[in-house]
């Protein structure tokens, strides 16, 4: 009875884990890797997505590697709420095409008492601050910043430089849009696209 009892009431602590970093450094890897192992000690766990990133499947999280894991489409973080139900653990991908309302949500997941692991770009193509993720690593208990590798001098790659010609802010796209570089390597490329 006490097993039963501890496997269906919720821990009163929570928290918040953010993986952040470039493209193609791993933060989905990261996030799958995390909610697999809960999954294995038997927590309940809700994986959430936004609606429109259908680059790989529009219900699983998707690495690069192609590792996946079944998730929730949602159009806004105020549905994440809605839909997590009674769970110990709430993962998170593509954090930052969420609005800026996934800031309290995850707050008050983890007040409940939630293990609440978010991953996601820390910074957008012009290498800026992007979307609520800075927030979300402010109030964060934990942060793992990720690194890819510079393509082009093999130094750690923090930025994602986009190759094509977009001004949106969102342009879903994989190696053929992006690529990850270093600080030096992307103020070049930059330098090179101004002229």
């Amino acid at each position: 009875m006490f097993l039963e009892k501890s496997l269906n009431s919720r821990s009163s602590v929570g928290w918040i884990e953010v993986v952040c970093g470039s493209m193609f450094s791993g933060k989905t890897e990261e996030l799958i890797r995390r909610l697999k192992r809960a999954k294995i000690a038997n927590q309940r766990v809700e994986i959430f997505k936004p609606e429109i990133d259908t680059r790989y499947s529009t219900n699983e999280v998707v690495s690069h590697d192609s590792n996946a894991i079944r998730s929730t489409p949602v159009s806004n973080s105020g549905n994440i709420l809605l839909l997590c139900g009674d769970v110990d653990v709430v993962g998170i991908d593509e954090a930052q095409f969420f609005d800026l309302g996934l800031v309290d949500v995850c707050n008050q997941l983890a007040n409940q008492g939630v293990r609440v692991i978010v991953a996601g770009l820390d910074m957008d193509y012009k290498g800026k601050p992007f979307g609520p993720i800075p927030s979300l690593m402010a109030t964060a208990e934990y942060v793992t910043k990720v690194h890819a590798i510079c393509v082009k001098c093999g130094n750690l790659a923090q930025h994602s430089h986009r190759t094509v010609v977009n001004d949106k802010l969102v342009v879903l796209g994989e190696k053929d849009t992006y690529e990850p570089l270093c600080r030096d390597c992307y103020n070049e490329a930059n330098a090179i696209n101004q002229m």
